[in-house]
């Protein structure tokens, strides 16, 4: 799992990768982040085809206003350098892999 610490971090080794990113941005505060939180490492030991990073948005809050995330848990996934979706809230695996591989 690629933990995001800095803006250039995150354009280095998500806007740029090959592969489509899962971005989990969470707070240590957040009771649904921390409930999502064994999800997301599921996903991130299951990966092959894509990537799984983190955002923490009290650390990287101009990360977190750049593309809209207002509420938490958000996850996006990023593909050749673009937001391709988003999952507002505490979801499931299902909709986690939709939305990773581009599936309604």
């Amino acid at each position: 799992m690629i933990i995001i610490n800095t803006q250039e971090q995150f354009d280095l080794e998500i806007l740029k990768a090959d592969k489509p990113v899962l971005v989990d941005f969470f707070a240590n505060w957040c009771g649904p982040c921390k409930a999502l939180a064994p999800l997301i490492e599921e996903l991130d030991q299951e990966a092959e085809d894509y990537l799984v990073a983190k955002v923490n948005v009290d650390e990287l809050p101009e990360l977190a206003q750049q593309y809209r995330v207002i509420s938490i848990p958000t996850v996006l996934v990023f593909r050749g350098g673009a937001c391709a979706g988003r999952s507002v809230g505490l979801t499931g695996k299902e909709e986690l892999l939709n939305l990773v591989h581009g599936e309604k």
